[in-house]
């Protein structure tokens, strides 16, 4: 693997570039979540239809990753880093002035494209940082991740409350357009191009099943998991799974060459990806219905109050992400994410066992945010050096694609046991009991809990099978 000549300051400054992009799409990804209601009203349209503002966004993600990743090994990685970018100052420059919903849409669709800056900027880092350095470079990287998130909701509640959700595609267009310019100027060319033709069919093909099953997901809890348009979803998606697998043996010049999934590294770190998407998204569901919810089913914080909740994730991210970045050359990806497994596992017993109030809450998102990072930091470290350069970041287009999968779920999962368990709000008049509606019970989020100790665990048995490595001295040392 090539790596560049270059001193530590110019590496520092590349990654910061990288990073001030990733954390950009990330807060503004996460704002949209309390604007949703501020959304529904301005257009007034249903809370189905204002939940597409979202699921627009994170369908186009997944569908498009592998192809992004494709196109990155075969014209450059900058290239196509700068391409996404482009992609997305335009998307969040339309969304801020949509006059409809279908034109805030169709913006949020144009920004799933630039979504693939994420797995091309982990493959520059691997190339331009030394395998045993790769590691803390990519912890940076996945830090903002938890970062984003966080200032999302905690700068974005502020935002929708005082300016309006469109300001925050505003800022972000002229935030965008800076590191455009920075990474035009200043990020080099890395990688080895891959001499082939682009399998446009093959990504056709994973592009259309990938969104027919996230439609069904998004759409089972309103059109209902059996019915027959939504379950005709799911089987064509299936189906077109299986035409894929068997297109891509047959081509010439595949979109990613299925032997590579004989690398047990890689099998182990899509298999986890996508077990583990649904336990990590469900915990933000949790804590964000959960605190917002009125006394006595929740613990009644206003929208600014629930996004300070999740301030302890950035804050444990920002902390913890370095340091195993630091750690992992030393001791390997195995240890991390197997600790990582068995620490988010412990977070949903926090919130199972201990909730009554905001510093349990915050207690609890601290140690998720711990077990978050120790989890996504070797994913994304053991995809990146296990494979050939020339397929670098279409493997990461792959796993960030089966990653937005598990994610995707685990809201869904989450909110189907908050409406199949609720308790009536009641009501005393004229000394008679008035049921005014139904709220998610104790029962639910209980569910929620054990459901997400059971996916750790399922995650924690499956990272056993990783292939160990470590780096000392230069020499990569490998281990079972």
């Amino acid at each position: 693997m090539k790596h560049y000549t270059m001193d530590i300051k110019t590496r520092t400054l590349l990654l910061l570039f990288l990073s001030s992009m990733l954390l950009i799409v990330n807060y503004v990804e996460t704002m949209v979540i309390p604007a949703l209601p501020t959304i529904e009203s301005d257009f007034s349209i249903s809370a189905t239809l204002a939940g597409w503002v979202t699921s627009a966004y994170m369908i186009v993600a997944a569908a498009t990753s592998p192809l992004m990743g494709k196109l990155a090994d075969t014209y450059g990685k900058k290239k196509m880093y700068v391409i996404a970018i482009g992609f997305y100052i335009v998307a969040v420059s339309l969304a801020g002035f949509s006059p409809n919903i279908w034109f805030l849409l169709g913006a949020r669709a144009i920004q799933g494209v630039g979504f693939s800056i994420f797995p091309i900027a982990i493959a520059i880092i691997t190339d331009l940082f030394p395998r045993e350095k790769v590691a803390f470079a990519q912890a940076i990287l996945s830090a903002i991740l938890g970062i984003g998130p966080a200032l999302g909701l905690l700068v974005g509640s502020y935002v929708v409350e005082d300016l309006g959700w469109p300001y925050a595609f505003h800022t972000a267009a002229i935030l965008s357009i800076i590191v455009f310019a920075a990474s035009v100027a200043y990020l080099p060319h890395t990688g080895h191009r891959v001499k082939e033709k682009v399998d446009y069919g093959g990504a056709t093909l994973i592009g259309l099943a990938t969104v027919m099953v996230l439609v069904y997901i998004t759409e089972g809890p309103t059109l209902g998991w059996l019915a027959i348009n939504n379950l005709a979803l799911l089987i064509s998606g299936l189906v077109l799974y299986g035409v894929f697998i068997a297109y891509e043996q047959r081509v010439k010049e595949p979109l990613l060459r299925l032997d590579l999934f004989k690398i047990r590294n890689f099998a182990v770190a899509n298999i986890v990806g996508l077990v583990s998407g649904i336990g990590m998204f469900m915990v933000f569901i949790f804590m964000v219905y959960y605190s917002q919810l009125p006394r006595p089913y929740g613990l009644g914080l206003s929208i600014i109050e629930s996004g300070l909740i999740m301030s302890p994730v950035a804050f444990g991210m920002v902390i913890f992400g370095p340091l195993f970045g630091r750690l992992m050359p030393k001791i390997g990806p195995k240890p991390v994410l197997i600790s990582g497994s068995i620490i988010s596992a412990l977070s949903y017993f926090m919130l199972l066992v201990n909730r009554a109030t905001p510093v349990d809450l915050l207690e609890a998102g601290f140690v998720s945010a711990i077990g978050l990072v120790a989890v996504i930091l070797p994913l994304v470290n053991m995809v990146a050096l296990s494979l050939p350069d020339e397929y670098r970041t279409t493997g990461m287009g792959m796993n960030t694609m089966l990653r937005t999968l598990g994610g995707s779920a685990g809201p869904v999962a989450a909110t189907v046991l908050m409406d199949s368990y609720q308790d009536p709000v009641i009501m005393m008049y004229n000394n008679q009991p008035l049921v005014l509606g139904y709220l998610p019970s104790a029962t639910a989020f209980d569910y929620i809990a054990i459901l997400g100790i059971f996916i750790m665990i399922v995650t924690l048995i499956v990272s056993l099978w990783t292939k160990n490595y470590t780096f000392k001295a230069n020499k990569t040392a490998a281990t079972t």
